[in-house]
């Protein structure tokens, strides 16, 4: 499989009508049936966030989706050829982030370091309206909308996919900024909390007052694939650049694994996060 191959799994829509209205009417015809999400969910064998984000149109619906909801609703053939119609695209995402965008989706474990903003898996709805009220130039209604769709489809990753392992680093100073104001903090430090709770997460704070840093060059995200192959990703201003040679990812790794053991460990972050709420 080649990379581009790789790139075209699950790759989030363009939060079109045709996806909401698809979405309307796979909601209309389970509530018609009696079923809760969950239930739906059971049946068709996804999870009720996947029936929640095809139905809310965050998320291109998979054939076995599809043909799964026929047999529920009784195969009158009217998902299929509505299927037929729905549009792609990911104008949520920046044109450098969508390659990555798609091999994370169906990555058997994730690394991320981040020293600007707290990581977009980790962000809660009103911190992410204030990170993309603060574009310049300015995204109008619909382009903010786009990418906060984008954003939230995205997040499903740490639902459904509670055996793959999602491990964050990131600094202190990121966690100090207020963007958005009081509130807006406060929601996000709930989040954060609850969303690195489970298991498969681990959130590490690199403080204030460490005095050693292995990855001062800048945020870096990492992945493994199903196939065994490994890819890292580097962003800055208006681009990115995903890196596939085997040397230059090792290297990265090696600095994130060295990172890890300079951070604070994930118990000592959480009680941290929890000081920093309290302090609001």
């Amino acid at each position: 499989m080649t990379i581009d191959d790789a790139c075209d799994w699950g790759r989030e829509p363009d939060p079109s009508d045709s996806l909401r209205t698809f979405g309307a009417v796979v909601q209309a015809l389970r509530e018609h049936a009696g079923l809760s999400r969950a239930q739906f969910g059971e049946l068709v064998r996804f999870s009720k966030h996947t029936v929640e984000s095809v139905e809310l149109g965050r998320r291109f619906p998979e054939d076995a989706f599809v043909e799964r909801a026929e047999e529920v609703f009784g195969n009158t053939g009217a998902l299929r050829r509505a299927a037929r119609f729905l549009s792609r695209g990911e104008p949520g995402f920046a044109a450098w982030f969508r390659r990555w965008a798609g091999l994370e989706r169906k990555a058997v474990s994730l690394c991320t370091y981040e020293c600007r903003l707290v990581p977009g898996l980790l962000q809660p709805e009103g911190y992410m309206r204030a990170v993309f009220d603060n574009s310049i130039p300015l995204l109008t209604d619909e382009q903010l909308e786009a990418q906060l769709i984008a954003r939230l489809g995205r997040q499903t990753m740490l639902h459904e996919r509670p055996n793959v392992p999602f491990s964050f680093i990131v600094e202190e100073s990121v966690f100090r900024k207020t963007l958005g104001g009081p509130e807006v903090t406060r929601s996000l430090f709930d989040y954060v909390l609850e969303h690195s709770a489970p298991r498969n997460v681990s959130l590490q704070i690199m403080p204030l007052d460490a005095e050693s840093h292995a990855c001062l060059d800048g945020p870096v995200q990492l992945l493994e694939t199903p196939e065994g192959r490994r890819f890292a990703y580097s962003e800055g201003q208006q681009n990115g650049r995903l890196i596939a040679d085997r040397k230059e990812v090792s290297l990265l790794q090696q600095r994130y694994d060295t990172l890890r053991s300079q951070a604070l460990n994930p118990k000592d972050s959480r009680g941290l996060l929890e000081r920093m709420r309290g302090e609001l």
